[in-house]
This record gives C-alpha cells, structure tokens and sequence, in this order.
C-alpha cells in the first residue's frame, strides 16, 4: 500500500519560521550550518573509527561490537530509505515553493522520513554501545545534524523526528542482539585473519 501525504499541513508553518529564520541570520551562519548538513556525516564515520581502534585494547568482544556499527548504520538507512518509498512525501521546498540554503531536491527525491537524521541517530545510538563518552558526543551531533537539516530547508520537523526514531530504533535492536553474541562471534572470528582487527598484537 503506498502513502501520500502532504507534510506541509503538519508543520509546515513552522518549517517556515525556521527558512525564514536562516534568511535573517549572518552568512558565517548559514555557511557553517549548510557546511555540517552537507558533510557532517563523517564525523560519525570518524568516531565509529575512534571508538573501534579504543575497543581492539578491550577485548575481541567489544571489538565485534563496534565493527558491527558500520553494518547497523547501513541497516538502518536501508530501512529509512525504504519507508521513503512507501511514503512519498514530497519535500517542503517543493510543496510550499520557499526559497532555501539548500538547492531543492528534483521531484522523486522524497522527504519522509530524513536519512540525514536515521544516520546521524543509528551512529549515536552505536557507539553509545561502545564508548558511553564518543556515544553522548554523537548524539549532540546528532541533534546538531536533525536541526539543520531543517534549517537548510531539506525537511519538516516531522522528518527529522521520524528519522531520528528510525535510526535510534533500528540501532538500538541490532546493537542489544549482537553484544549477546558478540562473545561467540569474537571466539569465531579471532580464530581466522580477522584477529588483527579484533586484538591489538603482543
């Protein structure tokens, strides 16, 4: 069954305020903020990397654990995406025709719910699993990433909340089934090449 629906009678008044907002603020801001929608993303990638490379001197159980994290992200912008699909909510530029940071999407490229916060949240929640403290710095990130996605004009503040709940969903059910077997599939895998990977060498 496909959905459509027209986001913009949800919050649609205040993705509003919030373009018109980033209309009156200093460029230095808007730059900075349209800079970190674009290509925030990688800090996640590199705290994943912190948090693995920390986790080799823990032990090969806590380093199953945060080279799941990759995979899990993945899962979980697999499962936004496809609720993308099911969906089909166009974005706001679009539909309420506004002027925004980011150039506007072409049609087909729908808005519910954000891959940008499903990512940002799954990462968050990930590494909460391997380091409490790179886990609270990615969920500021996080947050910091779901708002200017809306400052930047790229979703509703629907889409944003609707990723962040996938994305720490989806990560939160992968990452507490795989640390009851991450003892196993450490005692498996340290017995094949993959061993530099998990323990650091003597």
């Amino acid at each position: 069954m496909i959905l459509t629906f027209d986001g913009s009678s949800v919050d649609g008044s205040a993705y509003i305020d919030v373009v018109h907002l980033a209309r009156e603020t200093p460029p230095w801001l808007d730059d900075s903020v349209l800079a970190w929608s674009t290509y925030g993303l990688a800090l996640f990638g590199v705290l994943m990397t912190i948090g693995w490379w920390h986790a080799r001197r823990a032990g090969a159980a806590a380093s199953v654990t945060a080279l799941a994290m990759p995979f899990v992200v993945v899962v979980a912008y697999g499962v936004d995406t496809a609720l993308k699909l099911v969906v089909r909510e166009d974005r706001p530029c679009q539909s309420l025709r506004v002027t925004t940071l980011e150039a506007c999407p072409a049609p087909g490229d729908w808005s519910f719910p954000s891959n940008h916060a499903a990512i940002a949240a799954a990462a968050a929640v990930a590494l909460l699993f391997v380091s409490r403290r790179l886990g609270a710095i990615a969920a500021v990130a996080a947050g910091a990433m779901a708002a200017a996605r809306i400052w930047v004009g790229a979703h509703y503040p629907h889409d944003v909340l609707a990723g962040v709940v996938v994305g720490a969903l989806v990560a939160l059910l992968a990452m507490s089934a795989l640390r009851r077997r991450a003892e196993t599939l450490a005692r498996r895998l340290t017995a094949t090449r993959l061993r530099p990977l998990l323990v650091v060498a003597p």
